[in-house]
């Protein structure tokens, strides 16, 4: 496990800032950051042609969340070794963006009313690892969080609905490595455009790796979900799975390792949001970059207004002294025009 928790904290420490950046990406990234991307963020690992198709292993309704009862966890369940990428190529040059000294005081902003989230002070919640790799969003009537392999959801007045659960309870009834198996590295995203969420975790304990997707099929996080599995094979273990909504469709980002070990590029995919929607045979179109680059994060759109149509799904990473960017276009009814 001192593995597993050394490569979360550098990946953490790596990913942070460009997280940060990622909210600003919904229209023009360049110009919002005033940064000039470098020549290798320019580089087209893949492009149309490329594009892997596939078409979800397994799929189902599930009842309504809240009907199910929760798988609770009573030991750590995840205990695969976790993965380091190489570090970027240094250039030997100052990082300019590191500021010697602070040189504005910035006010604090006053705290509101909060409340006891997923983690030892909240009754039932198992915290298990290190970094907790806690991530949440929020609804207009409540606010779903998911920390480990375990998640819950609120009221915004802080009331606990549902759980805390291992995250595989939503799961339950689906069969295969999505209900057995508990891996962690789960994500939550509410899509404001249509009012869903999306819970996303790997299954990688066991072959095939799967990546298990659930949509909701109302605003309502306790409800019914269409849910997904996606099989990547028993060769390329998809670690550090990263989730963003966007209007086309909802994007995800991994690091791939061969056989669990040698690291082998990330790869980046988009599910078929609209088909997802309405609970269909939805597929995803992926791209793998070269090993080159790793730790990718797809934009995420935050608000209510859609970017402009046609725009892509923009992709970062953090080189060295540089932001590596990339375009997704996806294009779902002849995907051999998909570019990235």
């Amino acid at each position: 496990m001192d593995t597993r928790n050394a490569r979360r904290e550098t990946r953490r420490s790596r990913s942070h800032l460009s997280s940060i950046v990622l909210s600003l990406a919904l229209l023009a990234l360049p110009a919002l950051l005033g940064i000039a991307i470098p020549a290798a963020a320019a580089t087209n690992d893949s492009g149309g042609g490329n594009v892997e198709v596939r078409r979800p292993a397994h799929q189902d309704v599930s009842p309504a969340l809240r009907s199910i009862e929760p798988f609770k966890a009573k030991k750590k369940i995840h205990e695969m070794a976790e993965h380091e990428i190489p570090p970027p190529v240094s250039t030997g040059t100052p990082d300019t963006a590191i500021q010697s000294s602070a040189t504005v005081s910035a006010a604090a902003p006053t705290a509101g009313v909060g409340f006891e989230g997923l983690g030892t002070g909240l009754p039932g919640a198992t915290v298990n690892a290190a970094p907790p790799d806690p991530n949440g969003d929020v609804g207009p009537n409540n606010y779903v969080q998911i920390v480990n392999e375990q998640f819950a959801v609120f009221s915004k007045t802080g009331s606990v609905l549902y759980g805390p659960a291992n995250t595989n309870t939503l799961w339950r009834g689906f069969g295969g490595g999505c209900e057995t198996n508990n891996d962690g590295d789960a994500t939550v995203k509410y899509d404001r455009l249509a009012d869903r969420w999306i819970i996303s975790q790997f299954s990688v304990s066991t072959t095939p790796y799967l990546q298990c997707v659930a949509v909701s099929t109302t605003g309502d996080p306790t409800g019914s979900y269409y849910r997904y599995s996606f099989n990547y094979g028993n060769v390329a273990f998809p670690d550090y799975p990263k989730l963003g909504v966007w209007s086309d469709g909802y994007y995800e980002t991994y690091n791939i390792f061969n056989n669990g070990t040698t690291f082998a590029g990330s790869k980046v995919c988009a599910f078929d949001r609209t088909t997802m929607l309405a609970g269909g045979a939805a597929t995803q179109q992926c791209f793998d970059t070269s090993t080159a680059y790793g730790g990718l994060l797809p934009s995420d759109l935050d608000g209510t207004t859609p970017p402009p149509a046609g725009s892509p799904n923009y992709v970062l990473n953090f080189g060295t002294n540089a932001l590596d960017l990339w375009k997704f276009h996806v294009d779902w009814t002849n995907p051999a025009a998909s570019t990235f």
